[in-house]
């Protein structure tokens, strides 16, 4: 399986149904979904961010690992708790709140 090369957190997500603005095909397949995100009340630009799903939870979100492709610019906003806006285009697809914090190198999920 390919994987996401270290990871910065593991966040729980909740994909928007189609019918508040989410995906119409639903939550990615792919192993590693590439997108933008933000972070609520900061002036930082739009991020890219990588997900990996690495497990469902039982009211329907799932837990991912989350990285970013410049990594520097995301790790200040990182803490436990933090929301995240994900995006395709001007779009939100999906919330994900920061559950852990990784250190460097670790990866987490089955």
């Amino acid at each position: 399986m390919i994987g996401l090369k270290d990871p910065l957190a593991v966040a729980g997500i909740r994909w928007l149904p189609e019918s508040l603005g989410g995906r119409s095909s639903g939550p990615p397949t792919a192993p590693v979904y590439a997108a933008t995100a933000m972070f609520p009340g900061s002036q930082t630009a739009l991020l890219s961010i990588l997900l990996q799903h690495i497990g469902a939870q039982p009211d329907g979100s799932a837990l991912v690992n989350i990285g970013f492709l410049v990594p520097d610019l995301a790790r200040p906003h990182l803490h436990l708790g933090t929301e995240l806006l994900i995006t395709e285009g001007p779009t939100i697809v999906a919330h994900a709140i920061i559950r852990e914090l990784l250190p460097a190198g670790a990866v987490a999920g089955p």
